[in-house]
């Protein structure tokens, strides 16, 4: 019988980022204004892939079945700078797609910011892959990276208070994104105060909220804002897809390469 009651938050996180994913997603799909793009359509392929495989580890860990929680984890290291290539390419989309409609880019900052730190987290859950709560807890961790901009798209589409009508209901968008990080905050003040030894990757997480909005507030008082996003529109998106996911999946490389292969330790005879 399958008892997954040890991981119950963590596949309930998981769970709900998925479903949160979906209505952020759903504008883009089915709403008045759908216009899904082949950005769009990688961005959810690798994320759904990766929250599949996540949701897959921690049931497989449940019913203690190590052995195939060890295979699968190869998918793991794929899937990862797949996923941070894609966020890397949405990035670009997004600062483009502003310059070209001569209208700021919101997100910007915190597209940069949530890509960079989503590299970091999944890198750092590999460099410390022996601690192993600490490992899962930082995998886990990348929901809350998941569910900033969903939870934004979700309330501002679905919940009336935050849907934008007009340019004198542009202040939703703060609204909303506010709303988005307390409901953050609260979620990893439960994930954190359940172990607090092994699950500080959550406020590391979420220190991406705050990294985004002191960047924004710097790059807004040095007007730096519009020149930072044509820098960003102006990188090309495949070579910024391939780069990024090339330079996450060299680094889980090295990491996971054997001592021997990298010199630290002589081969024996």
């Amino acid at each position: 019988m399958l008892k997954h009651r040890p991981y119950r938050a963590e596949v309930a996180l998981v769970g709900g980022t998925m479903l949160v994913g979906l209505l952020g997603f759903w504008g883009i799909y089915v709403g008045a204004r759908a216009a899904a793009q082949p950005h769009h359509h990688l961005h959810v392929v690798t994320s759904y892939l990766w929250m599949g495989l996540l949701l897959a580890q921690l049931l497989l860990l449940a019913r203690g079945d190590f052995r195939q929680h060890r295979r699968l984890g190869m998918a793991v290291l794929v899937a990862g700078p797949l996923m941070v290539g894609s966020a890397a390419l949405l990035t670009v989309h997004s600062a483009h797609r502003a310059i070209v409609a001569a209208e700021p880019d919101a997100l910007m900052v915190a597209n940069v910011v949530g890509t960079l730190w989503l590299a970091l987290v999944v890198v750092l859950a590999f460099v410390l892959r022996k601690r192993r709560k600490v490992h899962g807890a930082l995998l886990c961790s990348t929901m809350i990276l998941f569910l900033g901009p969903a939870l934004f798209f979700a309330l501002i589409g679905f919940v009336p208070a935050f849907r934008i009508e007009g340019p004198e209901t542009f202040h939703r968008f703060q609204t909303a994104g506010m709303t988005g990080q307390a409901i953050l905050l609260l979620i990893v003040a439960v994930m954190f105060f359940r172990v607090m030894r092994n699950h500080w990757p959550y406020l590391l997480a979420a220190s991406a909220m705050l990294v985004a909005e002191l960047g924004k507030a710097l790059l807004a008082g040095m007007d730096w804002t519009d020149a930072v996003t044509r820098l960003v529109a102006s990188t090309d998106p495949l070579w910024t897809f391939a780069l990024a996911s090339l330079l996450v999946a060299g680094v889980l490389a090295v990491l996971l390469m054997p001592a021997q292969a990298r010199g630290r330790v002589p081969a024996p005879g």
